[in-house]
């Protein structure tokens, strides 16, 4: 953001005194025209993704910045949702070979999208499931205890579901759960325990503070010490710029709902690097869908995987959730991950470029500054009833979401939120602070 370029020559010693107050005057005047509303007009009317935003259902007078939690629905969700119905109407059962699109294989129309959003070979992906149940998969294949290596290391504050399927499964399989404390160096952590570390199993982003990890970083020092090493990227796809085949992560799951648009409840995703996804020895809970293709319905009874992460599958997938978020899938796909991730950068940094001009002491960034250790998020500590602001900012029409105690989280996305949705949200916050 310009903004940052300014706050640092601002801040450079001055060569003499009256250049040096003059130019600071016009830095300053510069700074208050990006605090303005025009500023954010003429960001947005540059923005080359501004054409996307039309193609989503906004809630009316509502600036709607909590993407990270429910993303919005794309307008084509509705007519692919509604052609699988025509379908089933017309056809029955016939539409699993004879529909526009047959739900046998509709999955695979999101194999090639899905496998460009997060980085990965078509075969290391597959859509199914949700993600405590994609997660809960992976952990029977990858999380596999010794005597002396039988820990698994998730982060402090991980997301309540993690914390439950990491938790039973090292139970089951008396294992022991051990902790990343907030703050602490995941890759220093990593060499010095991870001798007794099986599996490494973080959110590359924290859902309540959005710090976002280093994964090639972390991979490299858990295989280093022969640990396996999985994400959870409920935060990250669709957020940041992934790259899971070469960072050499070994798994990942993820959900679909949050910046993926793809409804509540949506279908979740599934990536297995390639040198595991054909290894048929590997353990894993089977299901039909999983079975060879060209003999699943020989319905035989000794299970035969497909090789690549699509054998991981249990059952024959939801098409009408498939098909919701194959109309987000398509967007994602024209729009590509390296503009969505560049306007991401712009629209944060003006988030945070605004609230530091709030009242001193109204609240606390808790989102790490540097642009490379976040997503599409801000987490805000607030010094005085977070709560109460969120109802407040609702009543505005400002939807942002609040977490216990006192986290507010502003996520604009940048598919279809604007600077001047920001610039509205920080005149808001200004209002309840200055209240």
């Amino acid at each position: 953001m310009p903004s940052a370029i300014f706050l640092e020559v601002a801040s450079t010693p001055p060569l003499e005194e009256g250049i040096s107050s003059c130019f600071i005057k016009h830095v300053r005047e510069i700074m208050m025209y990006e605090n303005s509303e025009q500023w954010a007009r003429a960001q947005d009317e540059a923005d080359p993704l501004r054409r996307f935003r039309s193609r989503f259902y906004i809630p009316a007078d509502t600036v709607y910045l909590a993407g990270n939690s429910l993303g919005l629905q794309p307008k084509k969700a509705r007519d692919y949702v509604d052609a699988e119905l025509d379908d089933w109407a017309k056809l029955g059962v016939e539409g699993h070979l004879k529909a526009r699109n047959p739900w046998l294989s509709y999955h695979e129309l999101l194999t090639e999208q899905t496998a460009r959003l997060v980085g990965a070979r078509p075969s290391e992906v597959v859509v199914m499931n949700t993600l405590t149940v994609n997660l809960h998969l992976m952990m029977v294949s990858f999380y596999r205890p010794t005597a002396e290596r039988n820990k698994i290391l998730i982060e402090a504050g991980a997301f309540p579901s993690d914390q439950y399927a990491v938790s039973s499964q090292a139970a089951f399989r008396r294992g022991e759960v051990v902790q990343l404390e907030r703050g602490e160096n995941p890759v220093e952590r990593i060499d010095r325990d991870g001798s007794s570390i099986a599996l490494v199993m973080l959110g590359n982003v924290n859902y309540l503070t959005g710090e976002a990890f280093d994964m090639r970083a972390i991979a490299k020092a858990a295989h280093e010490k022969g640990c396996v090493v999985g994400f959870n990227l409920a935060h990250g796809a669709g957020n940041l710029l992934l790259q899971l085949h070469d960072d050499d992560v070994d798994f990942a799951v993820w959900c679909s709902y949050k910046y993926l648009n793809a409804g509540p409840g949506a279908v979740a995703g599934c990536f297995i690097h390639e040198r595991h996804a054909a290894d048929k020895n590997l353990p894993r809970f089977a299901g039909w869908w999983g079975h060879n293709k060209e003999t699943r319905f020989q319905m035989g009874p000794v299970f035969d995987p497909i090789p690549g992460a699509e054998g991981w599958q249990l059952s024959n997938p939801p098409i009408l959730q498939l098909a919701a978020l194959r109309a987000s899938m398509e967007i994602f796909d024209e729009a590509g991950m390296p503009a969505v991730r560049k306007k991401s950068e712009q629209l944060t940094g003006y988030v945070e470029f605004l609230i530091d001009r709030l009242p001193s002491g109204f609240c606390e960034i808790i989102t790490p500054r540097e642009s490379e250790r976040r997503g599409a998020q801000l987490s805000l500590r607030i010094k005085k009833n977070a709560k109460r602001l969120v109802e407040k900012l609702a009543a505005a029409g400002v939807i942002c979401d609040f977490r216990e105690p006192d986290i507010v989280r502003v996520a604009p996305a940048p598919l279809y939120n604007t600077f001047t949705d920001v610039w509205q949200c920080a005149r808001a916050l200004e209002q309840y602070a200055s209240g």
